[in-house]
């Protein structure tokens, strides 16, 4: 895929580099040259120094054939612009932003630009790991609204239905593994001890669970 990143900030140098990593052909735009020396010294992307909204240094890089975008600077309103833009007038097919400043989130919806806030996601993520760490998040969707994680079942869950330890929580079961085996779990079938439950949950979901197994550990 050609992809262009513009941002070039230890996010942007980050997603450039893990996109190289996998092959694709990547191009950085950032208005500071310095900024790319947050790229390892073996990062063989292309760079493009200027103005990230000046259509010379967009066509330079390669914006009328790319495949995708991602528009990671720290100003919430450039990369709105630059997303809008390479929606909007490039036709770009994949675009993504980084929302910088959580409150001005709901500005990306109204464009309807997928984005990611990585001030929101990692605050809820060290929430999450402050609380238990028997029940890890495996998959987080979004910014995190909803998440996929992983639950090792203590003795005290033993023969008791997947039904009992889920009702009136917002959980929706995903998978169960016994003995290196997985399967789509129903409501009815009985857990055993240390089998591995997947599960889909709000942050709300998950508290109420957690408050439920209370890990009878303790």
């Amino acid at each position: 895929m050609k992809i262009i990143v513009v941002g070039c900030g230890r996010m942007g140098a980050e997603l450039a580099y893990r996109l190289y990593q996998r092959g694709h052909d990547v191009a950085v735009i950032d208005v500071n040259s310095a900024a790319f020396n947050h790229l390892p010294a073996d990062f063989q992307g292309r760079f493009y120094e200027g103005d990230t909204l000046s259509y010379d240094v967009l066509h330079r890089a390669g914006i009328e054939h790319c495949d995708a975008l991602a528009a990671v600077t720290n100003s919430d309103a450039l990369n709105l612009v630059i997303a809008h833009t390479a929606k909007v007038a490039f036709r770009v097919r994949n675009v993504v932003a980084r929302n910088y400043d959580p409150n001005c989130r709901e500005l990306y919806e109204v464009f309807n630009i997928q984005v990611i806030s990585a001030t929101g996601w990692a605050a809820q993520r060290l929430e999450e790991m402050i609380y238990h760490s028997e029940i890890r998040t495996v998959f987080s969707a979004g910014n995190g609204e909803v998440e996929v994680y992983e639950l090792k079942v203590p003795a005290d869950l033993d023969g008791k239905p997947l039904q009992s330890l889920l009702e009136g929580t917002e959980t929706v079961p995903v998978s169960l593994t016994r003995a290196g085996k997985s399967v789509l779990p129903s409501p009815e079938l009985i857990l055993q001890v240390n089998d591995i439950v997947h599960i889909s949950a709000t942050l709300d979901g998950i508290t109420a669970l957690r408050q439920r197994v209370v890990f009878n550990a303790d």
